[in-house]
């Protein structure tokens, strides 16, 4: 079909509407009344008008493109972990002759970055979307969901009433804790800390209530100077020993750390305070970084398969968007204990 002259402030006068009425038609914004938005539609469809980058959203096909979203201040580039999951999505994806358009969001509280990914949605320049580090509620995700677009969603839980366009992933923290704990209870601790996760995520607050609950089954007392506040960055791990060490607090014979890159912060702020892993304190991470095996000491952790998480994840989204009837889905992935050099008898 071969396209006219015509531009896009032609064919608002040719409807009788404004240039912005018509590109909000063309990027499918639901703001636009039904009969506006068929007349623009048959004046388009008249002059054969179909700018590049709506041709095919105008001829009904799918681009076969899916949005990968990572929420995070720090840094993504050294994270191995992070990295990891980018090239599940993109390995998985490909497989099925899907492209990944990546996008970091720094600031969730930033109007303008948020505007330009509801963009992304609303022109159809993806088909759907991946969000990995996302809050427990995350405003704008829950308005792509009601607007109707496919979305994945790494560490969340499904709402009361799932939508269809809704796919989710968790971690069985409740059992990685109550295996980390029950472990070190078994080496003879009873003095035993945590290095929390971000609470604002669904895995910060269900590691720690399931720190609360292993501990209880375990008969162990929660020291609340030991219960140490942090994110998921390895920052916070230092920072969380350096408060510790700083308010002169005796501290416990074990941690358990939100994730592994909490526990290498932790472990490197205890050597400058003199402390040695395991001799002086225990440490167990959490996750299984690609690292943690070459730390010094090789860390022991729950593992997380987050390789085969991330493709049932991806699977699971494009056959939502290639199958609008598909029912809502909740991937939940299990943990296990890797045992190695961090932690000791006592």
């Amino acid at each position: 079909m071969k396209t006219t002259k015509a531009n896009s402030t032609e064919i608002a006068r040719l409807a009788g509407v404004s240039r912005s009425t018509v590109s909000r038609v063309i990027n499918n914004y639901s703001n636009v009344p039904p009969r506006t938005r068929e007349k623009v539609l048959e004046i388009i469809r008249q002059h054969n008008y179909v700018p590049n980058v709506s041709a095919q959203i105008l001829a009904g096909k799918r681009i076969r493109t899916i949005g990968l979203f990572l929420i995070s201040q720090g840094s993504v580039s050294s994270d191995a972990l992070t990295n990891m999951l980018i090239v599940s999505v993109i390995e998985n994806a490909s497989e099925y002759g899907y492209y990944v358009l990546t996008h970091i969001i720094r600031d969730t509280q930033d109007t303008e970055a948020i505007k330009g990914v509801m963009d992304i949605f609303y022109q159809h320049r993806i088909d759907g979307g991946i969000f990995i580090g996302a809050a427990s509620h995350e405003p704008f995700i829950e308005d792509l969901v009601k607007a109707g677009f496919t979305v994945g969603i790494v560490d969340q839980e499904l709402p009361e009433r799932p939508e269809s366009n809704r796919i989710v992933s968790t971690f069985n923290n409740d059992a990685g804790m109550k295996m980390a704990v029950a472990y070190l209870s078994g080496l003879g601790h009873t003095a035993i800390g945590t290095i929390n996760g971000n609470m604002n995520r669904l895995s910060g607050r269900t590691k720690y209530e399931g720190f609360l609950a292993a501990m209880r089954m375990c008969g162990l007392q929660v020291n609340p100077d030991w219960v140490l506040e942090g994110d998921f960055q390895e920052n916070s791990g230092y920072e969380a020993i350096q408060s510790l060490v700083g308010r002169g607090v005796a501290p416990p014979t074990a941690l358990i750390a939100a994730n592994d890159s909490v526990a290498f912060g932790a472990i490197r702020a205890l050597k400058e305070h003199g402390l040695r892993v395991p001799e002086d304190l225990s440490v167990i991470g959490f996750d299984d970084h690609a690292m943690s095996a070459k730390h010094h000491p090789a860390l022991t952790t729950i593992r997380v398969e987050f390789a085969d998480m991330l493709r049932r994840l991806t699977t699971c989204v494009i056959s939502a968007i290639e199958d609008e009837t598909a029912v809502a889905r909740e991937i939940a992935s299990d943990c296990s204990l890797i045992v190695r050099d961090s932690c000791r008898r006592i």
